[in-house]
């Protein structure tokens, strides 16, 4: 199965990498930043495929949320907390979130709906969702691409280890959620506290 997948990505490569930056990201781009380091993969060309995958993901993304605000706001009710910190980031911070948006983790499809849904500029949104998903591609793909050959080690050593690996991988995901969590509850309170002395005055 590993053959066969490593197979797929040197023939392939370059359409799995565009597909999976419109779909998830990080890492099918460190696989590409490790194929480049073994010369399977150009890495200008991959930061290039896969900054064009991000920003046709997200310029997809904004215009759903332009053209199906009623379809989103009916389907995506669970997801009602995730808009309420989108919308209080794009308020707070304007432009740099849009930039930001594809490193948050659990905001990044919620975030181009959200700003969709606003009346921001599709040509403004488009210009700095390009750069910024150039700028993700290659800070993301370059430290594979330097550091390919370690990572190569640990992932073989993963391989024949999975029962130390494991552990260490749900812990670390543990961490990342935990910490995005409690960030997204921050900013929650901050808005309801915000919003109390606003109704009180």
């Amino acid at each position: 199965m590993t053959d066969l997948f490593v197979h797929l990505l040197r023939e392939y490569g370059y359409i799995i990498l565009f597909i999976w930056s419109i779909l998830e990201g990080e890492i099918g781009l460190i696989m590409a930043g490790i194929l480049s380091h073994t010369g399977d993969m150009s890495y200008p060309i991959a930061i290039f495929i896969a900054g064009l995958g991000g920003f046709s993901g997200d310029q997809m993304y904004f215009y759903i949320g332009r053209y199906n605000t009623k379809s989103i706001h009916k389907r995506l009710k669970n997801q009602r907390r995730k808009f309420a910190i989108a919308h209080v980031l794009l308020q707070r911070h304007g432009w740099p979130i849009i930039f930001m948006q594809r490193f948050m983790y659990g905001l990044r499809t919620i975030i181009p709906i959200s700003i969709g849904i606003t009346r921001y500029s599709a040509k403004k949104f488009a210009f700095i969702n390009l750069f910024s998903s150039w700028v993700w591609a290659a800070i993301t793909i370059l430290p594979a691409y330097i550091l390919g050959k370690q990572i190569l080690q640990i992932i073989q050593y993963a391989h024949k280890h999975w029962y130390y690996a494991l552990p260490f991988a749900i812990i670390f995901l543990g961490i990342v959620w935990y910490t995005f969590h409690k960030i997204e509850q921050n900013i929650l309170i901050k808005r309801k506290v915000r919003q109390d002395g606003n109704s009180t005055n």
